[in-house]
């Protein structure tokens, strides 16, 4: 089957499309920061709960107490974002997508004036809590984001924008090491404040999002009010001749209309959405699962066994690798497809983990090999940004019509978060248990991750919501239908019930034989 292209002009990028995606991915640079900034202050935060249980009893934590509170307070962030990712369904049917990104920058102002005035209330309390209701901010960002940004991108630049919500990530991330150095936010008085620092980026999106419009495929498709759709539309693509996105939502809504309401229950039992809520959970693992917080962990001891003399800075250096991979992935998105860099990004990531692997468990016997390790570190770092990093969180959006994909998101969420929580629990334990053979494990989930991605995922590049959804309903009805050696066989020439398309785009992916 060959696919006709540019048989119309693609979109263009105007300012104000640019303006509404930026406002968005604010909402992801939060989530970066607060995902990184409790690591530098970690010592000081220590010191502070022993400080607290002294002036309340008299006596300090003990060296398990105090280790317990703190790995509670880094916790839970996830717990919190278990909870937010999995309350945006709800929450976006009942405000919409705008409205749901003001209301989620409450919890941002909350938690962040919770842990800012921690220090001063002498509450170790108000820290956990703060990075609990911050947690729940961040699970909703990691839902809404996509969402928007996905809703009203063009199909052309729907990949490109979609990476940015990653991009906003690592940013972040990388902002927060560096405000995090001992100079700057790092230190024993300053702390509070680098933790309350959420709240300015919750401040500029409150005053910009007013300015951007409600999603048109929320307007038209779920509120049914499609002069307002053509109104937002106009603004964002800076054209009165938008009827081809009207009538692609029109065509959407018709044949939502014809479906009952899908709840998450309803993603496993039907046939239809079965399978791309498989591919979507899978690939949320496949981010998770793959290994880089645990790099992320171990680099900073990497770098230190290489002679680095200030490896804080190796780290930044290695986020700023991050940063930089991110941007590469934003251009090539759209013209590789998201299924190949993510094959790309699986492969890279195997092969610099058994490299780290066979570097550090040999580098007592060869000192040289730490500079391997190092450039595997790297290495690693730019595979999982070409693919694993950016791709799980928008691929989500595109793989389901307006109907189903609320309840998607929140359900490919909770998987990430779930993952993320799981991860952070385990890895100290499983890195004493194995030592730098830890990594062994990665490796070998990222091949089962890779094969799968071959296997099942389709390429959604260039094709819009409703066709892909549509390419998935065909293919359900055809494991129904037809015996196993038929589904399997390559579709005729001219056979219009296309399902989704392997890289080559000859061959449907189909549902593989059950294997007992």
């Amino acid at each position: 089957m060959e696919r006709v292209e540019d048989e119309k002009p693609k979109k263009k990028v105007t300012l104000y499309l640019l303006y509404c995606v930026a406002t968005a991915v604010i909402g992801s640079v939060q989530f970066g920061y607060n995902t990184g900034v409790i690591n530098a202050p970690e010592q000081k935060l220590r010191r502070f709960f022993q400080n607290v249980s002294i002036e309340r009893s008299g006596e300090p934590f003990s060296a398990g107490a105090n280790t317990m509170v703190w790995s509670f307070a880094v916790a839970i962030f996830s717990v919190g974002g278990m909870i937010g990712s999995f309350s945006v369904g709800a929450m976006v049917n009942k405000f919409g997508r705008r409205k749901s990104m003001l209301l989620a920058n409450i919890l941002a102002f909350l938690g962040g004036g919770l842990m800012g005035l921690s220090a001063l209330a002498r509450s170790y309390e108000m820290v956990i809590i703060g990075r609990l209701i911050i947690g729940v901010f961040c699970g909703l960002s990691t839902g809404l984001t996509p969402m928007y940004v996905g809703e009203i991108s063009p199909t052309a630049v729907r990949g490109a924008f979609g990476t940015l919500h990653q991009l906003g990530v690592v940013i972040g991330i990388l902002v927060a090491q560096i405000f995090g150095l001992e100079f700057l936010l790092g230190s024993d008085a300053l702390w509070p404040l680098l933790l309350a620092l959420t709240i300015l980026p919750a401040l500029m999106q409150s005053i910009m999002l007013p300015f951007c419009p409600e999603s048109p495929r929320y307007l038209l498709i779920v509120l049914n009010k499609e002069e307002e759709a053509r109104k937002a539309l106009v603004r964002l693509r800076d054209s009165e001749d938008v009827s081809d996105d009207i009538q692609e939502m029109k065509e959407e809504g018709m044949r939502m209309a014809m479906e009952k309401k899908v709840t998450i229950l309803e993603l496993f039992r039907s046939r239809n959405y079965r399978q791309p809520i498989i591919i979507a959970i899978v690939l949320q693992l496949s981010q998770q699962l793959s290994g880089i917080n645990a790099v992320f962990y171990y680099s900073t001891g990497i770098f230190d066994a290489a002679g680095v003399t200030q490896p804080i800075y190796a780290t930044i250096g290695a986020g700023v690798v991050n940063t930089v991979f991110t941007v590469v992935s934003l251009f090539l998105v759209e013209r590789a497809g998201r299924r190949t860099l993510h094959l790309i990004g699986l492969a890279g990531m195997a092969v610099c983990a058994l490299i780290m692997t066979i570097s550090l468990s040999l580098v007592t016997t060869n000192q040289s090999l730490s500079y391997l390790a190092i450039v595997a570190v790297f290495g690693f770092v730019a595979s999982f940004e070409m693919g694993p990093g950016p791709i799980p969180w928008f691929i989500v959006a595109e793989l389901f019509s307006q109907g189903p994909r609320p309840a998607a998101i929140a359900i490919a969420g909770f998987s990430n978060w779930t993952a993320n929580f799981l991860v952070g629990l385990s890895f100290k334990k499983l890195e004493e248990l194995c030592g730098p053979y830890v990594f062994i494990i990665f490796t070998v989930l990222l091949i089962i991750f890779f094969i799968f991605t071959y296997l099942r995922v389709p390429e959604t590049r260039g094709r819009t919501f409703d066709d892909i959804a549509q390419g998935f309903a065909a293919n359900a009805r055809k494991s129904v239908e037809s015996p196993v050696s038929e589904v399997m066989a390559v579709n005729p020439p001219g056979n219009n019930g296309a399902a989704p398309l392997s890289p080559t785009e000859k061959v449907p992916m189909v549902d593989l034989p059950h294997i007992p």
